[in-house]
């Protein structure tokens, strides 16, 4: 499966490969502070869209790569939650009747196809 770079990642590093700081890229977006530009990049937030394709111009990012990069990032996020919600429920499910479940959220090193449904 190839490896999903996170949209947090990602805009650390164009931004950094152009020599922007975080101030400099809140000032030219009009943030009243550099603390929103550091949650984009710790993963604690992220952009608005409009903001990614100012962002995409900003750090000569082609738009298709950053648009690449957005869809991966939230394929992923909602794959995670997705495993998360489907495994916690079929465990209260079976604890509530008794049942016993051995059945455990595979990790993304397990085998499954690029889709990550487990087959």
């Amino acid at each position: 499966m190839k490896q999903v770079k996170a949209l947090s990642d990602f805009l650390k590093e164009k931004r950094t490969q152009v020599g922007l700081s975080q101030k400099d890229v809140a000032d030219k977006l009009g943030y009243s502070s550099a603390q929103f530009i550091s949650n984009w990049e710790r993963g604690l937030s992220s952009p608005p869209m409009h903001t990614l394709k100012k962002l995409a111009e900003m750090y000569n990012v082609n738009v298709d790569e950053m648009f690449d990069v957005i869809l991966e990032s939230t394929l992923e996020q909602v794959r995670v939650d997705l495993q998360k919600k489907f495994y916690n429920h079929t465990k209260k499910a079976a604890n509530g009747t008794g049942a016993t479940n051995t059945t455990t959220a595979p990790n993304a090193s397990s085998n499954s196809s690029s889709s990550g449904i487990v087959r």
